[in-house]
């Protein structure tokens, strides 16, 4: 047998939330579909053929009609094994569609480059980096995962449904359980990175998803040990940023800001994760107040973040806490130094940007451990 490791650990959750995101779990588990299959890498030497596992789910019901969906997973790949996660969508119409990948993940490079699939655009739909985006809305999806070559073991997947209502402006919820918190996150900045490993997006301003990675991962005591960054120069101010900056790198969309790789990194150590949206910072206190910080996607121009001083097209940091009066404690990795990272921005600014249209539309992705439980939810986690 090809595969000497097991492929999954958990057991099933569903939930369902009519406001327009679900999020479901699964278990990969046997029966699992034998075979073998040729692979090109666009980024490699060719082709070559591959001993197969493929896990397919039941046709998943998504509980209203849903525009995009995004996987998440976890899993360990020795040297000689790699995966892809892949999606299938029923519309309303009842039409059901290919088969989409939403990306072959490995840990290291050496058996296949790390990397979403682009031009797979048909008239159902397309996958722009780590999202399938519907052209007409879908009601139900199937999730496989095909496991090439050999020790390769699936940890956690996720699939996130989600209908996103147009919103130019997002009004403020009021504080809730999270006022007054202030997580104990390590600051690490982006910007004390400029110019490292041109290889993978060089560093500076376009590492901000590695360097909130690293801060979420340290704040749970985990990350890679000094010989897995004896390779990063002694004078780099952080290597573990740099470490994850190399594992999350995306080589189609040549930046390391995949949401999906973002999580599976995280689970090379232990963690669990998932990409989820959440629909205010109400719902995101609730996590803060479990001792979980949530890492976010927001896109502003500097007029519109009172603090933050720059414009960004799209950019992650970690909400880390509330102050008293309810204004987000953000480690921001786009200060000039770590010192400067801890920051607070005002509630109302910050939810307009990270929740409306032109924003994500409340994308984060939450890390944590297996033995710290998440709070209860009603349909995000």
């Amino acid at each position: 047998m090809p595969f000497t490791w097991p492929h999954a650990t958990i057991g099933l959750v569903l939930t369902v939330d009519l406001a327009g995101v679900a999020v479901r779990r699964f278990t990969v588990a046997e029966p699992l579909e034998a075979g073998t299959a040729r692979v090109a890498d666009p980024f490699g030497d060719g082709a070559a053929t591959w001993p197969t596992l493929r896990w397919t789910s039941e046709e998943t019901p998504v509980g209203f009609p849903a525009t995009e969906l995004v996987a998440s997973w976890t899993a360990r790949t020795r040297p000689g094994g790699w995966l892809e996660v892949e999606l299938q969508a029923r519309t309303a119409a009842g039409r059901t569609t290919k088969w989409y990948s939403m990306g072959r993940w490995a840990e290291g490079d050496g058996d296949v480059h790390r990397t979403s699939v682009p031009g797979q655009g048909d008239e159902d739909g397309d996958v722009a980096v780590d999202t399938f985006v519907a052209r007409r809305p879908v009601e139900a999806y199937r999730v496989r995962v095909t496991m090439y070559g050999s020790g390769v073991r699936v940890e956690r997947l996720a699939v996130m449904a989600s209908a996103v209502p147009y919103r130019s402006a997002v009004p403020v919820s009021p504080p809730g359980p999270g006022r007054g918190v202030a997580l104990d996150v390590p600051r690490l900045s982006q910007q004390a990175h400029a110019g490292h490993f041109p290889q993978w997006d060089g560093g500076g301003q376009n590492w901000c998803g590695p360097a909130s990675l690293a801060m979420v991962m340290a704040y749970w005591g985990r990350g890679p040990g000094p010989e897995e960054l004896a390779w990063v120069p002694p004078q780099d101010p952080c290597p573990a940023v740099d470490h994850a900056a190399g594992g999350t790198y995306d080589h189609s969309y040549q930046g390391t800001g995949n949401w999906s790789f973002g999580v599976a990194y995280a689970g090379r150590y232990g963690l669990d994760g998932l990409v989820t949206r959440l629909r205010s910072l109400r719902e995101l206190e609730r996590l803060v107040a479990a001792g979980i910080p949530v890492i976010t996607s927001q896109s502003f121009r500097e007029h519109e973040l009172p603090g933050a001083g720059y414009s960004t097209g799209g950019h992650i940091m970690v909400v880390a806490g509330f102050t008293r009066e309810g204004d987000v404690i953000a480690n921001d990795p786009a200060a000039p130094g770590d010192s400067g990272v801890r920051r607070v921005y005002p509630r109302a600014a910050f939810e307009n940007v990270w929740l409306r249209s032109s924003g994500s539309g409340g994308i984060a992705y939450v890390i944590h451990p297996p033995g710290t439980p998440l709070p209860p939810s009603d349909g995000t986690w």
